[in-house]
């Protein structure tokens, strides 16, 4: 950015008219959407990173909108309406970002996913048991079913998992490709004229009269507009916003043959998540052993939850046996006091759609929509 030439600035920094800061799937599907509805609108995309550092790349592939307790705790949390409507926004979300991309291009698979309950939790598991007939009646009109959630427990011992009694299922339930999935995005912003940018970290966003100056190491952007999608991190430019980051940690094994769990598996309230991913299992979480340790935007490993990512593996997914670890690596999401994204313009001309709260493959294309029909809405 201290050396940027006369053709560089033309050509790649000068005259945009929107600038969306973070190139995950919000801020990538965010631009896509501005050119469609503004064709003539100059688009810029900067990312700090080689590939986005919080979620989008880095997440489980879960493409669900919450296991029976997770809607338990969160209609608590906010109340029928509001869980209602941040049900609605998941799946209006999964079905848009299917319908943008395609679902052989994401590697999208409707298999089902599943709620696992330890013996220690067999109140919670009656609790939802009992819940599951209000649930699929409350959900039906959203999800176009009236069999989301039904008993599996009898289909325990074919996945050969161990210290399980209650197995729910949620029939609508399903898992992409996180990587394919920024392949195909960013593919699409270069198609629809989106300039992105990656290795540009923004330092400052300072609205002035008409425009918003974007300040960078080296050089300053001016932008008509700019809408800031960088999730958990986006309290490093506006400090007032209500996000708590939430790191998650992930492992994947060495590739084990005749592996057999099609689907995807929630344990511990959610806490806990697996899945098959070619011949390995992906496991992630265990941010509820220590929150405030994990509350961070730093990337990093923990011993604590690593050992226990590992003993769950060890007892629960594949008892008896002790498959090689090939990867690990943490994300961040974004949590914040209520179930809805924050999707608003803070001052003027500049826009944020952040926080969602552990849901991004789910909320984040139509997070993305609302933001470019919110931007277009305000356009001067």
């Amino acid at each position: 950015m201290h050396n940027l030439s006369y053709w560089e600035h033309h050509s790649f920094l000068d005259g945009a008219d929107v600038v969306v800061v973070g190139g995950g799937l919000v801020g990538l599907t965010a631009a896509i959407y501005t050119r469609q509805l503004r064709p003539t609108a100059r688009v810029l995309v900067l990312e700090r990173d080689v590939l986005p550092n919080g979620a989008s790349t880095k997440n489980a592939g879960f493409a669900c909108f919450g296991s029976i307790s997770e809607l338990l705790a969160q209609e608590e949390q906010g109340g029928t309406a509001a869980l209602l409507g941040v049900v609605r926004s998941r799946w209006a979300g999964l079905a848009r970002l299917r319908a943008l991309l395609g679902d052989e291009a994401i590697g999208y698979r409707p298999e089902g996913g599943y709620e696992l309950f330890r013996p220690e939790d067999e109140a919670l598991a009656a609790t939802c048991r009992a819940r599951m007939d209000y649930y699929n009646n409350l959900l039906a009109p959203i999800i176009g079913r009236p069999d989301i959630f039904r008993e599996a427990t009898d289909r325990i011992p074919a996945l050969g998992l161990a210290g399980v009694r209650t197995m729910l299922e949620n029939t609508a339930e399903g898992s992409l490709d996180t990587g394919q999935m920024m392949q195909v995005l960013l593919r699409r912003a270069w198609v629809a004229g989106v300039t992105v940018l990656h290795g540009c970290p923004v330092q400052r966003l300072e609205p002035t009269a008409g425009m918003v100056r974007v300040q960078l190491a080296g050089t300053v952007l001016e932008a008509g507009q700019v809408l800031l999608a960088t999730n958990a991190f986006s309290r490093e430019l506006v400090p007032e916003l209500d996000v708590v980051p939430g790191r998650g940690q992930v492992l994947v094994t060495a590739p084990i043959p005749g592996l057999r769990l099609p689907g995807t598996f929630h344990y511990d309230k959610g806490y806990y998540y697996f899945r098959q991913v070619g011949e390995r299992v992906l496991l992630g979480g265990g941010r509820n052993l220590d929150f405030a340790a994990e509350e961070t935007t730093e990337p990093g490993l923990t011993p604590q939850v690593q050992q226990q990512l590992e003993h769950l593996l060890h007892e629960v997914i594949m008892p008896g046996r002790r498959p090689r670890i090939d990867y690990r690596w943490s994300g961040v999401m974004a949590f914040g006091a209520a179930l809805e994204p924050i999707i608003r313009e803070v001052q003027p001309n500049l826009f944020v759609a952040v926080r969602c709260n552990g849901m991004g493959v789910a909320l984040g294309a139509g997070s993305g929509w609302q933001a470019a029909e919110l931007m277009r809405g305000s356009e001067k």
